[in-house]
């Protein structure tokens, strides 16, 4: 008998068998083997906020009310425009959300004892006195020099000058301690620049006119003029300075964008200079009455005088380089002038004298100075009117 087609071979069926069971081992349903997908967890930027709070945390905390965030957010780079990333529209805002959401551990001190009424007044008073200080101590060495003449011996006034010049150097420092013109240690050589921009004040006219004229030949005559106004400038300087912080500070509370703090600033700035200005002049014209009134008014001391404000003022408010790089930059000058016109005097070398010789003839021997200092003052001031309208100038220390 014939086997059944359809019957499986005895010795096929258990291939078959192993092979289908190795296929279902193989060939489990697609689903299950189909690769098991790995869930992260998007980390998007649901609340811009947040991010800016927890990089700016210890700002948060430490500040005292939201301006002092906006000054700090503004300090790191931040402006109106990028503050619309975050859904606001601009810094102010943003602070007082920030301010809001982070609770600061500065804002739950006991408030201070409540000072005095007059204590301001008193607080005033005292830097007011020390600014006086240098101003003073040249008065009195000026007088007693002049009631001395004819009756000391050089070497008896060249001490007296000395002991003068200590007290006046003694006076500034204190001035400079405390009060609006306070700042924190800035960058080194300022003190060299400052004392080679007055002692320039004084000798610096002569030396050129004895440059120019074949010298130098013997000693230089002194102007004390400048240098007396000058002293008596720390004084108005001071009320300048404070006038600035405080009207500064008051347009920081009332303003709600960067721009319009700015934009109120700039004038108060330039106000303040002229201000000063004017205070410079007068002191500079009762200085030159008081010596014979021959000269007017030393267009280059009021540039020194300029200078040297803009200079501290930028220092007072955290820039202190900028401010020593004015300063240096105008001894670079005043120092390189006469060296110019002795240059000149070598064979084919008389162009290097031609600038110096110029400017002598048309605002005479002052005119070094006064450009020096000027173009400095002029420099400074721009600056100034970028750095110092910026609210982290004014952030509370």
């Amino acid at each position: 008998m014939g086997r059944p087609t359809d019957a499986p071979d005895a010795g096929q069926e258990p291939a078959d068998e192993s092979r289908a069971a190795v296929g279902s081992a193989v060939r489990a349903p697609e689903i299950a083997y189909r690769p098991a997908r790995r869930t992260v967890a998007r980390r998007g930027p649901a609340d811009p906020v947040k991010m800016l709070m927890h990089r700016h945390r210890d700002l948060c905390e430490r500040a005292v009310d939201p301006l002092e965030i906006a000054a700090g957010l503004e300090a790191h780079g931040l402006t109106d425009r990028a503050a619309a990333r975050y859904r606001h529209r601009d810094v102010f805002s943003l602070a007082e959300e920030l301010y809001a959401r982070v609770p600061g551990s500065g804002r739950f001190v006991p408030p201070p004892p409540q000072p005095r009424p007059d204590s301001g007044g008193e607080e005033h008073a005292g830097w007011t006195l020390s600014a006086l200080l240098p101003g003073a101590a040249c008065l009195a060495t000026a007088g007693g020099l002049r009631a001395t003449e004819g009756l000391l011996g050089g070497e008896a006034r060249f001490a007296m000058t000395a002991a003068g010049a200590l007290l006046v150097v003694l006076g500034l420092r204190l001035c400079l301690r405390d009060g609006p013109l306070r700042a924190p240690d800035g960058v080194g050589g300022v003190t060299l620049y400052v004392c080679w921009l007055l002692g320039y004040a004084v000798y610096g006219d002569d030396l050129i006119a004895q440059v120019i004229s074949g010298g130098p030949e013997g000693g230089w005559t002194a102007s004390p003029a400048p240098l007396l106004g000058l002293a008596l400038a720390p004084a108005p300087a001071a009320w300048c300075a404070h006038l600035f912080a405080v009207h500064a500070r008051r347009r920081l509370a009332g303003s709600h964008a960067l721009s319009e703090f700015g934009a109120g600033v700039r004038p108060l700035l330039f106000g303040v200079v002229a201000l000063l200005l004017c205070a410079l002049a007068v002191l500079l014209y009762l200085a030159d009455l008081g010596y014979g009134g021959t000269h007017g008014i030393p267009v280059g001391a009021a540039a020194l005088g300029l200078l040297l404000f803009l200079a501290r003022l930028l220092a007072v408010h955290g820039f202190p380089e900028p401010a020593a790089t004015g300063l240096a930059a105008a001894c670079a000058v005043e120092v390189a002038a006469p060296f110019l016109l002795l240059a000149g005097r070598l064979p084919g070398l008389d162009l290097l004298a031609r600038p110096v010789d110029s400017l002598v003839t048309v605002a005479g021997p002052g005119g070094v100075s006064a450009l020096a200092c000027g173009v400095a003052a002029l420099a400074l001031l721009l600056h100034a009117s970028v750095t110092l309208t910026r609210a982290s100038a004014h952030a509370p220390a």
